[in-house]
């Protein structure tokens, strides 16, 4: 039986359309393998139950992994992952922060011996805090103790210490404390100060040479 050319040409065209129409599926066609109750298992539909597990996608046509994928992270891992972004996001302002005031101290401070002389007049200053402090202290120990002292000659006279004395001596111990927390904070700084400066010093030493051998 003979046909037309042109028709042949059309049944020849239909044919290769409907060859490519049947293979195209089967090419775009993937393969999910995944573990389940201990045991390796893989379709070409994922199930519900799945969707959230650890899976390998697999090419059909080719047969290779196209594409691995993790298991879904449940909530108390998301706030952890969300805790840990924060923090690095946190680290790396500080940081960015540091070397700011880093880039800052070399700019305003053209010899070590300025450097030094800036630190000296912040630890004169915290020297003078100090004084101020100590004699703080020692005046309000003073009247605490003087307080007491009444206090305790009127309970050795058989007298009841009236009330007003009494609020004296415990707002003179809360000033007192107090006064004695503000110390402790000043001696730290100033026991800080000495490691400061040589810090400042290295890291001013480091940014130098490297500001001289990038201009060489």
């Amino acid at each position: 039986m003979h046909f037309p050319n042109r028709l042949m040409g059309g049944l020849l065209l239909a044919c290769i359309a409907t060859g490519a129409l049947a293979q195209k599926p089967t090419a775009d066609r993937k393969v999910y393998c995944w573990n389940e109750a201990g045991r390796r298992v893989c379709g070409d539909a994922l199930p519900a139950s799945a969707v959230d597990a650890e899976r390998t996608e697999i090419s059909a046509r080719s047969g290779m992994a196209t594409a691995h994928v993790s298991r879904a992270l449940t909530a108390e891992e998301r706030s952890e992952a969300a805790a840990a972004a924060q923090q690095a996001k946190l680290d790396a302002e500080a940081a960015a922060l540091r070397q700011r005031q880093e880039l800052a101290m070399v700019e305003s401070y053209a010899t070590e011996a300025d450097l030094r002389r800036a630190y000296g007049e912040r630890i004169v200053l915290v020297d003078e805090a100090l004084k101020t402090s100590r004699m703080g202290v020692d005046n309000l120990r003073n009247s605490l103790l003087s307080l007491l002292r009444q206090a305790g000659e009127r309970e050795l006279a058989g007298e009841t210490v009236a009330k007003p004395l009494v609020d004296s001596i415990r707002s003179q111990h809360s000033d007192l404390q107090r006064q004695l927390a503000v110390l402790d904070q000043q001696l730290g700084e100033q026991a800080a100060l000495g490691g400061d400066l040589q810090a400042a010093l290295t890291r001013y030493r480091e940014l130098k040479q490297t500001a001289a051998t990038a201009r060489d």
